[in-house]
């Protein structure tokens, strides 16, 4: 895939995305119950159907960020969620990082999650979708890729020391 295609395919997720959020925030403000619906959902979905996925992307996440995290470790790099808050210069690049590591565990967290509602739910709700997605890849990836680069590097720190 040339650069052109993927600048397009990039515009048209962002697009799509942002129609799919002004569709759920369009729900949730005309639709009465919203709130109610969507934490009773959310507090079911580990013991319904596709449990699995609970901790399979996590762990899949945690993977990512392992082989992340120890490349932060080798090169030196600054801790990982540190450099996303506190950085504007780095921030989008970094962010961009970890998008890249975790996306095709987002996109399966996404699908998984669409196979889930249309299974037990009978509906599709996207805001809900990207929320299971990204509390189950990408925020184990942000709070650990940091720990584990540190850990990476205690570790490389202590056999080079022996």
């Amino acid at each position: 895939m040339n650069a052109n295609q993927r600048k397009w395919l990039t515009w048209l997720a962002e697009i799509l995305g942002i129609i799919s959020i002004g569709f759920s925030l369009y729900a949730w403000v005309t639709e009465p119950g919203v709130w109610r619906r969507f934490w009773f959902d959310m507090v079911n979905r580990p013991s319904e159907v596709l449990s699995f996925r609970f901790m399979l992307q996590p762990a899949m996440a945690i993977l990512a960020a392992w082989k992340d995290g120890g490349k932060d470790a080798a090169t030196g790099r600054a801790p990982y969620l540190w450099t996303v808050l506190t950085s504007e210069r780095k921030r989008g690049g970094r962010l961009r990082e970890g998008m890249r590591a975790t996306g095709k565990i987002l996109a399966i967290g996404l699908t998984m999650d669409l196979i889930y509602q249309a299974i037990v739910l009978g509906h599709y709700y996207p805001f809900e979708a990207a929320v299971v997605a990204v509390s189950l890849a990408f925020l184990p990836y942000l709070l650990l890729r940091g720990p584990i680069a540190r850990l990476r590097t205690k570790i490389k720190s202590t056999r080079s020391g022996q």
